[in-house]
């Protein structure tokens, strides 16, 4: 690959390169020594057709039609008149061009410019191969369409995905013979206009050149690839997500432990764990003593004595552990001092957490597995039949043009039905963590629906939660696997398709709603965080000041001076006043502090209750545009 430019050889096409050529406008050059090949299957061909072989899709019909060879002339040129409407050409010439204008009969909205670009890429990859028939002049002209960014319009529904995408390709090749729609430069204009716009002129099609240019997988391929792609950075992203969500729980790291993963070594899931530990790098929330932990207490006018402190939305508080309940516990509260804040007492955070490595990781198994076919399928040839003009052994021509199946996509569907089920699993898990960071009763000490509420009319992140749940469940309903259902075609000569074309297409819709979910845990989980560095780093500057009294009032069960107590109390708390003022400014790892900087220069945090659908629209937009790649 050069600056702006592929090299299109049928062998060594890379997912990187279809989505540089889809996504970024590259233009294709073709091998002008893989070429060869390709005309030399297209003189093999007609030397055959010119000695009389029958061949299927060349001589004969298709599908429920093979068994019909064709004859030298149409039978209704015989009848007195002749045919009026007979088309220019022999009836082999008009055998292709009725394959690609009857075929051509998809429905609904038309695919995105870069799922045709890369449609086209796959196409003219696989013929470049030198086993379908075509000629180097027709291939010339399909490359032309891609170069001169001619867009055919490709309705989205219409592939059984066996024989192929035979109805989207038509799509796209029609507009080759100068019929359909194509957009140029943002225009949808007819076919033969859009041609005519860019300096292009239609073309006749030769034998065999019908089913080769519409015989194939590439629809599916194209979305799958494109959805693969998008899936690898909302991998990332997810993973980012997560680590934000943990530092904002001040959670725990040892289920990450790189020796944790080596006693179960799935490679996705090592490499999860892997991923978060570098983003938590430099994080001083994580693996946080407990007691240094305080829990949000609602806002009041008596709450702070300084003005930097008053301008809080937030008060903190602790309870305090009495001797009397101390009891079988002694060893713990040798380590940690008896104060109980934000931190419930345990080791171990929820699933959502605690095994995420175990879940994403999964997650991106599916997605690698998927890559593994995909990458087989990017220098496959998947056109029938197939011409091998160099078996020189073969006595009779069924050796050296078979009829086989490359076309059925049941690879590409099974692959992308195990991504399909992974996707709404990503997402669900990201909303769990959404959820329990709303949630008080599992949020470990932050404001309830992460306000502050002290006037009792706000509801903060409570709905963010619901567009989220809405989103996790209209996931799970799609997730269904349509290469389970087969609906046999052309009259039972096609009995058994894939539907590999529905499932990736599915699976691309897929990304955006699940890119909209974790876009809602990263909004979300920035502003918890804020809340937690904000109660953490203002308890720590209380206890800078030296006055445990002050930070004895945050103790919201501190014994009065009469108590027994009381002294070992004011004992402690002088304790848990040191420890707070010997410590650093509280912050998240480095790397989630960016990305949580990058959405605060666009959203600031919410004091209280705004209108959040620009704030909604605005991190769904960061997300989508990869602002967060690289993480």
């Amino acid at each position: 690959m050069t600056a702006n430019s592929i090299l299109l050889d049928g062998n060594s096409l890379s997912r990187q390169q279809l989505v540089a050529a889809a996504r970024q406008g590259y233009s294709v050059r073709l091998d002008p020594v893989q070429l060869k090949h390709v005309q030399c299957a297209a003189d093999f061909l007609a030397e055959k057709v010119s000695c009389g072989e029958p061949t299927y899709g060349v001589t004969t019909g298709f599908g429920s039609n093979a068994d019909k060879l064709l004859g030298a002339y149409r039978l209704r040129d015989e009848l007195p008149g002749g045919n009026p409407h007979k088309p220019e050409g022999t009836l082999l010439e008009e055998l292709q061009h009725n394959l690609i204008i009857t075929h051509a009969v998809c429905v609904g909205k038309p695919f995105s410019a870069e799922v045709v670009r890369a449609m086209l890429v796959i196409r003219i990859n696989t013929l470049m191969r030198g086993h379908s028939g075509i000629r180097v002049s027709t291939l010339e002209a399909l490359t032309a369409l891609l170069n001169h960014d001619v867009i055919p319009v490709v309705p989205e529904k219409g592939s059984v995905g066996a024989s192929g995408d035979l109805a989207p390709l038509s799509h796209l090749a029609i507009v080759l013979l100068g019929g359909g729609e194509a957009f140029y430069k943002g225009e949808r204009l007819s076919g033969a206009e859009a041609l005519k716009r860019a300096g292009l002129e239609p073309i006749r099609l030769s034998f065999k050149e019908g089913l080769a240019l519409n015989n194939g997988t590439a629809q599916m391929l194209a979305t799958a690839v494109l959805a693969l792609d998008t899936l690898e950075y909302l991998l990332d992203t997810a993973d980012l997500a997560a680590s934000m969500t943990l530092d904002a729980f001040a959670g725990r790291s040892g289920a990450l432990r790189a020796e944790v993963h080596a006693l179960r070594p799935h490679p996705g899931q090592v490499h999860v764990a892997e991923h978060v530990r570098k983003l938590l790098i430099g994080s001083t929330l994580v693996d946080i003593p407990y007691h240094l932990v305080p829990r949000f207490r609602q806002w009041s006018a008596d709450a702070w004595n300084t003005a930097e402190d008053q301008a809080l939305s937030f008060d903190i508080s602790w309870d305090w552990v009495p001797a009397s309940q101390r009891h079988g516990r002694e060893a713990f509260y040798n380590r940690f001092l008896p104060f109980k804040g934000g931190k419930k007492h345990q080791p171990q955070d929820a699933y959502c957490l605690r095994c995420m490595p175990q879940v994403h990781g999964a997650v991106r198994d599916a997605w690698a597995q998927a890559c593994r076919v995909i990458d087989i399928e990017l220098n496959a040839v998947t056109d029938n039949p197939l011409i091998f003009p160099d078996n020189t052994d073969a006595t009779h021509i069924e050796e050296q043009v078979i009829s086989a199946g490359h076309f059925h996509g049941m690879p590409l569907a099974l692959a992308m039905s195990y991504v399909k089920a992974a996707i709404p699993v990503l997402a669900s898990i990201s909303e769990r963590r959404l959820n329990k960071l709303v949630d008080p009763a599992t949020n470990d000490g932050l404001p309830a629906f992460l306000t502050g509420n002290e006037d009792g009319t706000d509801s903060g992140f409570m709905i963010v939660q619901y567009t989220a749940a809405a989103l996790v469940n209209d996931l799970a309903t799609r997730a269904h696997p349509a290469s389970v259902y087969s609906v046999p075609t052309s009259a039972n000569a096609e009995d058994h398709v894939s539907m590999g074309a529905n499932e990736a297409r599915h699976v691309l819709e897929m990304t955006e709603d699940l890119s909209h979910v974790l876009a809602l845990e990263l909004y979300t989980a920035a502003q918890a965080l804020d809340y937690r560095q904000e109660m953490l780093n203002a308890a720590r500057r209380l206890a800078a000041r030296g006055d445990w009294q002050a930070l004895a009032s945050k103790v919201a069960n501190a014994p009065r001076e009469d108590n027994p107590h009381y002294a070992q109390f004011v004992e402690e708390v002088k304790q848990l006043t040191a420890a707070l003022a010997g410590v650093g400014d509280f912050h998240a790892g480095e790397t989630v502090r960016k990305a949580h900087d990058a959405l605060r220069g666009r959203i600031r945090f919410m004091h209280r209750d705004r209108a959040m659908d620009g704030d909604v629209n605005t991190v769904c937009e960061l997300v989508q545009k990869r602002v967060f790649s690289g993480t």
